[in-house]
């Protein structure tokens, strides 16, 4: 490169590279400040002033051949850096639920508008694929009992009431991070009737969410890695509990509205840092976690829901009763576990029980805030394959998702005999992994001929990579189960839950493992 017509902080940039100076040292030669210097690689459209400009082209006509021929390559690879930041700009600008995630973190972080944008683009370029796969396999190899006594140690738990869940099973305790107390456990909560009281908070303001520097560039790195792996965000109205009264028999609350970016922008974060610090090693403390320290610090923030972004849903074991074959001389229940999916948001690659899902509406605000309402519409995608009432699609079209004419025919089979099937509230908690509110369920079909006709046509969606099935009769692989070291948390408790309810009703058809909870 011989001659450059108008000096910009990028041509400058990428002279001082190819003639191997420091900012310093170039600063000396042109006669200027180091800041000024500097402020070229920051801000590579700035144009120098007219005496730089001539200064910068005395330096050029003073490079040595080699010289020159290294500034062409540096300029070459800076353009198709920038071509490759014009195209991850130009995937962000055509990307509703990215522009809305770039919109909401300018806001957030209170920086100018477009300031998310350009940096979110040019971390995507520095995303290093096989780091990130280094990373997700380092995070699956955390067990959830690492996971809870880390959180345990940072709240200093028990504490006022409150203790994280542990169950002991054969001998064994299984912990976990769901922060809970006795009155929220073995709650036999009928869902969907009277005793299940839920309304829309539509007078609650919205939050409003302020993001440090490491907040807001934790954010932007997410989003970097979803652009550069080519990960797709979609926004959705989430509620959030903002007020909840349990009693024996009965469940009372009240949610607001929020959507799936401000909570995969801030809460959702913690469980990946939580991860990373017991990773390398780090003590259970505010440094080892800085998101942890602003979004969720101590017990009191996590019990405070209400102030908070505390978003979440119900998680039910399922369990459908099966009659006696020649291989199985028994009747029994068939319980069904999901290995979840590397594409879902939280809890992947771990098992959980099934469904398991975000409390959220489709088209009716006021009336689906009842979380049973939320269970349907998870057995009917999770379970039933139902694709057009799952949220991660192009959003619910249809003005009644849940219309009899449209169900799945082994849901219809259920509503229309009400009386040979319950779904309860089995236990409340509140997960300190990302201070998500967790309902512990059980959906329990008695009768038998269900499964006869309809257990064929149960298929897990996409958010699970399989699924597997376990008797109610078989007490030592149940046993051995509860210890895998791969279950999420709140899978775990829902699922710990849900036998104990089960041990209850299900009569000669259960021969479970005796489980003793304790906070």
């Amino acid at each position: 490169m011989d001659v450059v017509e108008l000096w910009t902080g990028r041509h400058a940039n990428a002279l001082r590279l190819a003639l191997r100076l420091t900012n310093e040292a170039m600063a000396r030669q042109l006669g200027t400040a180091v800041r000024t210097v500097a402020k070229w690689n920051a801000e590579p459209e700035v144009v120098p002033s007219p005496e730089l400009q001539r200064a910068l082209d005395t330096m050029l006509s003073r490079a040595t051949d080699d010289e020159r021929r290294r500034l062409g390559l540096v300029f070459a690879a800076t353009r198709a850096e920038r071509e490759i930041d014009a195209a991850s700009e130009t995937r962000l600008a055509t990307d509703d639920a990215a522009n809305q995630a770039l919109s909401w973190l300018d806001e957030a972080a209170s920086w100018t508008d477009g300031s998310a944008r350009r940096l979110v683009a040019r971390l995507a370029r520095e995303v290093d694929p096989r780091r990130v796969q280094d990373l997700a396999r380092a995070r699956s190899r955390v067990s959830r009992n690492d996971i809870a006594k880390f959180l345990r140690a940072y709240y200093d738990l028990p504490a006022a009431g409150y203790g994280a869940f542990r169950a002991s099973v054969g001998g064994i305790i299984a912990e976990t991070s769901v922060l809970t107390r006795p009155d929220w456990l073995d709650l036999k909560v009928r869902l969907g009737d009277s005793l299940e009281r839920f309304v829309l908070d539509d007078g609650r303001d919205a939050l409003l969410t302020s993001l440090d520097r490491t907040a807001a560039e934790a954010a932007a790195q997410r989003l970097a890695v979803g652009l550069a792996t080519g990960g797709r965000l979609v926004n959705s109205t989430l509620y959030r509990l903002t007020d909840l009264v349990i009693r024996r028999g009965g469940i009372e609350g009240a949610v607001a509205l929020t959507d799936f970016v401000t909570y995969a922008l801030t809460m959702d974060l913690l469980e990946g840092e939580t991860i990373d610090a017991i990773v390398a090693n780090l003590p259970p403390e505010p440094d080892s976690t800085p998101l942890r320290a602003q979004f969720l610090p101590t017990v009191d923030s996590v019990i405070r829901f209400g102030d908070r972004l505390c978003a979440g849903g119900p998680l039910a074991l399922f369990a459908a009763a099966r009659p006696a074959t020649r291989t199985r001389r028994k009747p029994d229940f068939v319980l069904l576990v999901q290995q979840r999916s590397g594409r879902v948001l939280n809890a992947a690659h771990r098992l959980a029980v099934i469904p398991k899902a975000f409390h959220q509406p489709m088209v009716d605000l006021r009336a689906e805030a009842a979380i049973s309402m939320t269970l349907n519409r998870e057995m009917e995608e999770e379970l039933f394959g139902r694709p057009e009432v799952d949220s991660t699609g192009d959003g619910f079209r249809l003005a009644e998702p849940l219309h009899p004419s449209r169900l799945t025919p082994p849901f219809r089979a259920l509503l229309n005999d009400m009386d040979n099937w319950r779904m309860e509230c089995s236990g409340f908690g509140l997960n300190l992994v990302s201070g998500n509110f967790e309902f512990a369920s059980v959906i329990v079909i008695e009768d038998e001929d269900w499964w006869h006709t309809h257990g064929g046509s149960i298929q897990a969606n996409w958010e699970a990579d399989g699924l597997r099935q376990y008797s109610s009769l078989d007490r030592e692989l149940i046993a051995h189960l509860v210890h895998d070291a791969s279950w999420s948390n709140e899978g775990l408790f829902a699922f710990l839950q849900g036998l104990r309810r089960l041990a209850e009703i299900g009569g000669d058809r259960v021969d479970l493992p005796a489980i003793e909870w304790e906070l």
